[in-house]
């Protein structure tokens, strides 16, 4: 093989992707082989390993595929601009979300009871909690929904530790779950 060239396997190696990852990228026309070889494998240039490189750089940044397809593939600032922009604007609600449960954490850990391991925080407390923190209806619901995707069995736990009914439970987390 020429030097500056690379097959599927060795590229995917590179930049430690699966083959099957670049795979998927060809099927979106993020990453298309410059040619194949005789026997019809893909051949990759040098100029589709730093498309590559760009690719694996935007996802780091948390930015969607279809939004990398855009920003490679249409000149412009203002695509790309727009495109970041809008990314920064999703991770300082992330980032607002992370701090209110950073809060939430301080504040239960300020808690007598909790720190005893003796007495039980009780759900209205636990809302008490929450709402002194910061969090509102939607943010509580959130933090159900993440809960539930993350912990399934902690979160019944949690919910049993608060005492709240087994019926009220299952309600809390079918719609936790369908979020």
């Amino acid at each position: 093989m020429k030097p500056g060239t690379y097959t599927i396997s060795v590229l995917a190696k590179e930049a430690g992707l699966s083959r099957s990852a670049l795979l998927y990228y060809h099927r979106l026309g993020l990453l298309k082989p410059g040619k194949r070889s005789h026997a019809g494998y893909r051949i990759y240039s040098e100029a589709d390993s730093d498309r590559l490189k760009q690719v694996c750089m935007f996802r780091q940044l948390g930015i969607p595929l279809k939004e990398i397809r855009r920003l490679l593939d249409q000149s412009g600032e203002t695509v790309a601009v727009d495109i970041l922009q809008h990314r920064l604007h999703l991770l300082n609600g992330e980032i607002e979300s992370l701090r209110r449960q950073q809060r939430c954490i301080v504040e239960l850990l300020k808690q007598e009871p909790l720190r005893k391991g003796n007495e039980m925080i009780t759900k209205n407390r636990w809302v008490e909690i929450m709402r002194a923190a910061g969090f509102n209806d939607q943010d509580m619901r959130n933090w159900h929904k993440q809960f539930e995707k993350m912990e399934p069995e902690a979160h019944q736990e949690f919910l049993e530790s608060l005492g709240i009914e087994p019926e009220e439970i299952q309600k809390i987390r079918e719609w936790s779950a369908a979020g």
